[in-house]
């Protein structure tokens, strides 16, 4: 598992580690039943308060993706199917979250389809 955190990005280390897991989850990169690494190392391993890994781990949690346990750790979930209606809503907040990033980058938005249209062809399986 890589993570790139960039301290000099205008998107806080939080929502950067938040977004790169969830991003492998939901890609199946990060395969239900996987472990994450425990709070201290991935916290160590990244330069990162382990505060801030914890809040992330929990905001995953909270999101279904992952579930912690005292004994066994962070896990990735199963994840269910979704419902259309659910994935239209999860599209669209997902859509409106990129969408206000781009434009507090202060890109166009030929700019930000450009680039979801480079991640496609990235995670797009061969």
């Amino acid at each position: 598992m890589i993570l790139d955190v960039d301290e000099a990005s205008p998107v806080p280390v939080f929502e950067q580690l938040r977004g790169q897991l969830a991003e492998m989850i939901e890609a199946g990169t990060l395969p239900a039943g996987h472990r994450l690494p425990p709070i201290r190392q991935l916290a160590a391993d990244l330069g990162l308060a382990p505060g801030t890994v914890g809040r992330v781990y929990k905001e995953l949690e909270q999101s279904g993706l992952v579930r912690s346990r005292v004994r066994t750790g962070t896990v990735v979930e199963e994840r269910a199917a979704l419902r259309p209606s659910e994935t239209r809503a999860e599209a669209s907040a997902a859509a409106r979250s990129y969408a206000t990033a781009m434009m507090r980058l202060g890109l166009t938005q030929d700019d930000a389809v450009h680039a979801v249209r480079t991640a496609w062809t990235a995670v797009e399986p061969r």
